[in-house]
């Protein structure tokens, strides 16, 4: 009456697919966080294309950063909340991994 091996086989591929999708997750939204600071720098030509990218850029980043924006204090013109937003994202999601891990 003990469990096999074969009925265990899915819970583990689903462990391993969740853990997938987390560290994936992680990773591009990293480089877009990364894409958004890059155009926020430069001075793009106008173009409707482009203005929908970083339209787009700005929908999917601003409210992560704005957390951090309300926390950190002002440091002139240099904003370090990018920073410690992407920090923090990987602090979590390798907690949520090592936590998904340990209980599979």
């Amino acid at each position: 009456m003990g469990v096999s091996a074969s009925s265990t086989m899915p819970v583990g591929d689903a462990v391993s697919s969740v853990t997938t999708f987390i560290w994936a997750f992680t990773l591009v939204y990293t480089l877009t966080i990364f894409a958004y600071i890059l155009t926020s720098w430069l001075r793009l030509p106008y173009s409707p294309t482009l203005n929908r990218i970083q339209r787009f850029l700005y929908d999917v980043c601003e409210p992560y950063l704005r957390l951090f924006r309300r926390i950190l204090p002002s440091f002139g013109g240099l904003d370090l909340s990018p920073m410690v937003a992407l920090i923090v994202l990987w602090i979590v999601s390798g907690f949520v991994i090592r936590l998904i891990d340990n209980y599979a």
